[in-house]
């Protein structure tokens, strides 16, 4: 009997009817259906299905916010409430806060460095101590003032550069550079906000702040990658971005870090408070919100959104500070910015991607392996079928809980990477083998026609909290 088989049976006991078919499976339950692109030799899971027919059927007693299409992509696998690699798209009046949870706007950086190879190999000791005292040891220096983050969530992000002062890391920071990749993040032209909604603290009567998690990695899967150009696929396009064998280029994991956690479960409270007191309470613990409520949670969802594009400005301009001191150039350029946490106002819908990446045709996206397996720089080919998305990275194979306990070899990989961490039990966490491979993940989408290819990059050294 098939694995396929067995999981079947396990779920006609839950109701829900199953069946695979050219690398989809098609579920149904109680009225309710959702497909996932998943090629056979991925292990899929019963929680995760249960976790994506649970998210495609919230509703509202009474209400007429409906969820319209639900899909998930190869890096499927369970999470705390909605399923890492889903998509739900619903009407415009209708929002489903914990489908995101608290890491808002968690999503991928790129940018070049305008360095080879061969020339960052002879510094590798010294990258790896400037960057640990950066990334691991939080030795940086990013003032902020009240005003900046008021511009920031009441106007956009190039309000937020307007207002810094001009001292610490912004006493170095090339702005022509920085106002010019604005442009590159993808989704921020989509993003309303209204500071009313932000932290307290970000306006308390001082010159400057100093925010605890304003430039930070944050923990768990997030990361910090110094790649290689390892094959390119698409030359063109490779070329356009700026993208030559064997340079090397700079890949950031990251979100909203505390604004995320505080926004995202304040709205996730309110959505349960505001469930009708005579109705029966979802065991999903997903609860929507519709109308007004919908439209508030967009504007607190986009304070967390544009902390976290913040975020991963500072991140970038700490590297390139500390590579420009080792290498006494900087000619890196951003490639693109994308979000896979969010909820954005696209097709006449909200669509929510959980651990997704948008894949319009003809936009960039990027699809990390585990530290020691190959990422990709792909484009998207606008499939409407899979909620013009792709996946956000290979997805686990093994829960993080599982991996603490497990004796982890190394070994296994021929790939060049080196984990930079202080907390031992990040490598076992995040080893490897915790990740499916990405060869098939990466394949599949191709096949489906979601995404397609442009190079190919290879791990070198990975900077993990």
């Amino acid at each position: 009997m098939s694995t396929f088989t067995r999981l079947q049976k396990r779920l006609s006991r839950l109701g829900i009817e199953s069946h695979f078919n050219n690398d989809i499976y098609t579920f149904n339950k109680e009225n309710t259906t959702a497909q996932v692109l998943l090629p056979n030799p991925l292990p899929l899971e019963e929680k995760a299905v249960e976790q994506l027919l649970n998210f495609a059927s919230v509703k509202i007693p009474n209400s007429l916010g409906k969820v319209c299409t639900a899909r998930a992509t190869p890096d499927f696998h369970p999470g705390t409430i909605a399923p890492v690699g889903s998509i739900v798209a619903t009407t415009q009046n209708f929002i489903i806060p914990a489908a995101i949870g608290t890491d808002i706007n968690c999503g991928m950086r790129l940018f070049t460095t305008g360095l080879s190879y061969e020339q960052v190999c002879k510094q590798k000791s010294s990258i790896i101590a400037q960057l640990k005292r950066v990334l691991l040891q939080d030795e940086r220096d990013v003032p902020v003032t009240p005003r900046s983050f008021q511009a920031l969530f009441d106007q956009d992000i190039s309000a937020w550069l307007s207002e810094l002062p001009q001292h610490g890391l912004w006493n170095s920071v090339n702005y022509e550079r920085l106002r010019a990749e604005l442009d590159k993040i993808s989704g921020n032209h989509l993003i309303v906000a209204d500071s009313k909604y932000a932290p307290e603290a970000f306006f308390e009567k001082r010159d400057i702040i100093r925010p605890a998690s304003l430039g930070t990695v944050g923990s768990g899967n997030h990361f910090v990658e110094l790649q290689i150009v390892d094959e390119i696929m698409d030359r063109h396009l490779a070329y356009q971005l700026g993208l030559q064998k064997n340079s090397i280029v700079v890949m950031i994991h990251t979100g909203s870090r505390d604004v995320g956690f505080y926004i995202g479960q304040r709205w996730q409270d309110r959505a349960k408070a505001l469930w009708p007191a005579n109705e029966k309470q979802p065991k999903s613990g997903l609860f929507g919100l519709t109308d007004n409520d919908a439209k508030a949670y967009l504007q607190a969802m986009g304070v967390a959104a544009r902390y976290a594009w913040i975020n991963r400005i500072v991140i970038t301009e700490l590297i390139r500070k500390s590579l420009s001191t080792i290498f006494h150039q900087d000619d890196s350029q951003l490639v693109v910015d994308i979000s896979h946490n969010i909820i954005l106002p696209e097709q006449c819908m909200n669509i929510h991607r959980k651990g997704a990446t948008p894949a319009y045709t003809g936009q960039i996206t990027l699809i990390p392996g585990s530290m020691g397996d190959h990422s990709y720089v792909a484009v998207g080919k606008g499939n409407e079928e899979w909620l013009w998305s792709c996946s956000h990275g290979a997805g686990r194979a093994e829960r993080r809980q599982n991996m603490r306990n497990k004796k982890v070899e190394f070994e296994k990989t021929t790939l060049p990477w080196q984990c930079i961490t202080l907390k031992e039990e990040r490598l076992r966490e995040e080893a490897p083998i915790a990740y499916k491979p990405i060869t098939p993940v990466i394949e599949a989408q191709q096949k489906a026609d979601l995404i397609q290819t442009i190079v190919k990059l290879k791990p070198w050294i990975t900077f993990k909290v």
